[in-house]
């Protein structure tokens, strides 16, 4: 069959932001490899759909070609990514692409895996295909951030949420009882937020003084990211609720080198995964060598509601990126701990750093988020 005849840019980006929202049903589910959505398109039909199944496998392309059968010979294939080319623990997408008879593909972007980077185009183009790269590319970058910090730089993208009062403070006093700052809609954003990350993670001041759950609580929706506490010293009873329940929820605690074995001992018998790293220079932690170790198993996307000692670390260091701030309508109306210090303040406010790229009410709430300017 020949090829057909090309779409519209408009019908292109209409198509692929179909792709876009599809492949986000798998945030959060697909890791190790990346949320992709796929959408095979025939005569201004979708004839097959796909997004990468939970862990990775199978691919979204596959799965949209497996749906459309013979009816994909002439279609358009809508890709969020560039289809892989080389082999891994499946043959190559590409290759099925060409198998299927597909004659055109528009691809969002270019994978920037050193594996592929261009070759999954390249293969396509080598066969006949007519390929168009970057519609779409700006979400999708926003989309795969995960993946592409992961084969660029050894680590998942983290995603760093603040709750504020209307003065900037996160919580009052030493012997305050714990604020609840925003109201429902906000929390059941912040919810949401949480199912498309692998991990969420809190420094240990936040577990000791709150004693969260850290789950997502989303009726009908099962999703059991790892729970991660940057917990120099593991002070983490082995009473909390993050070890009463880590046998069935995963839990890990990063330490430092000289933690108590005594400790470890208890909360490994817990269920708890104690994992141990370098400290940073004020001898907490390394966030960076914690991120790595987070993307050594497997995870791509971290949301952090680690407090505001972690939060203006992540700034600083330049690992927050992106930062999703919710601020109450009420202000505490005394003195308390700030959310933010004035640095992380400057840094999140400098147009060089970081963009506003959203503004939403959240009820009698507010939601801000910025991105990280590379």
């Amino acid at each position: 069959m020949s090829a057909p005849a090309s779409a519209t840019a408009s019908e292109d980006a209409r198509w692929m932001q179909a792709a876009l929202n599809f492949g986000e049903r798998s945030l959060g589910q697909a890791a190790p490899n990346p949320s992709v959505g796929a959408i095979l398109v025939r005569g201004g039909v979708v004839v097959g759909r796909g997004v990468t199944a939970p862990g990775g496998r199978p691919h979204a392309e596959r799965i949209a070609l497996a749906e459309a059968g013979d009816a994909a010979r002439g279609a358009t294939l809508y890709v969020t990514l560039e289809p892989c080319s080389h082999v891994g623990a499946s043959p190559p997408c590409a290759d099925a692409v060409i198998e299927a008879g597909v004659t055109r593909v528009v691809v969002a972007i270019e994978d920037p895996n050193p594996l592929v980077g261009g070759q999954g185009t390249a293969r396509l183009r080598a066969a006949g295909i007519v390929v168009t790269v970057g519609v779409g590319a700006d979400q999708a970058r926003r989309d795969h951030l995960g993946h592409i910090r992961r084969v660029t730089e050894g680590r998942p993208c983290v995603t760093l949420k603040i709750a504020e009062t209307a003065d900037g403070f996160a919580s009052g006093g030493l012997h305050d009882s714990r604020l609840k700052i925003t109201g429902a809609i906000a929390n059941a954003r912040v919810q949401m937020l949480r199912a498309t990350h692998e991990a969420i993670m809190v420094g240990s001041e936040t577990a000791l003084a709150d004693d969260p759950a850290l789950t997502v609580r989303l009726p009908g929706l099962d999703r059991r990211p790892w729970r991660v506490v940057l917990d120099t010293r593991l002070r983490l009873s082995s009473s909390s609720r993050l070890a009463t329940d880590a046998k069935s929820l995963p839990t890990l605690a990063f330490a430092g080198p000289d933690a108590s074995a005594e400790a470890e001992a208890r909360l490994a018998e817990r269920g708890v995964v104690v994992e141990r790293v370098a400290l940073d220079a004020g001898g907490h932690v390394d966030l960076g060598a914690a991120l790595r170790a987070l993307s050594a198993r497997g995870v791509t996307r971290v949301f952090s509601e680690g407090g505001p000692r972690v939060a203006a670390r992540l700034i600083a260091l330049g690992l927050a990126d992106q930062v999703v701030v919710f601020t109450a309508e009420r202000p505490l109306g005394r003195q308390g701990v700030a959310a933010l210090s004035d640095e992380a303040r400057e840094r999140l406010a400098s147009p060089s750093r970081y963009r506003l790229v959203e503004t939403a009410a959240c009820g009698p709430d507010t939601m801000r988020a910025w991105e990280r300017r590379d």
